[in-house]
């Protein structure tokens, strides 16, 4: 499986999802908790592709559910991915951050650098 075939369906994937949980009972609110949540750095792009916090002890339980929805959306879709394209869903995961995530951080989002620290752009 080349690089180019499993990023095509990641990327899809990964966009509609990137900062909106796909269960959330309001995805703009989720939205809005986690774009809250990052610029005060609770809240960062890991690099396995899920949202982690930089910060736990700052998060509330209106970020915390938030989090855990969108997780939970970019769980089910890198799972699908991934068996699309015959790679496990962590691979899946892990793709679409370098490609589709991160290129998405704004100045001052945190994310997880290869060694897991977090790193603010």
């Amino acid at each position: 499986m080349t690089f180019h075939k499993l990023m095509a369906p990641v990327a899809a994937v990964v966009a509609s999802i990137t900062f909106a949980g796909a269960a959330y009972a309001d995805p703009a609110a989720a939205k809005a908790a986690v774009d809250a949540a990052k610029a005060q750095g609770v809240v960062g792009e890991q690099a396995d592709g899920f949202l982690g916090f930089v910060n736990a002890g700052a998060a509330s339980a209106e970020v915390r559910a938030a989090v855990a929805e969108i997780n939970a959306g970019r769980r089910q879709l890198y799972s699908q991915a991934a068996a699309q394209n015959g790679v496990s869903p962590a691979a899946a995961g892990a793709s679409a951050f370098r490609s589709v995530v991160q290129g998405k951080l704004r100045p001052g989002d945190f994310y997880q650098d290869a060694g897991g620290a977090w790193v603010k752009k």
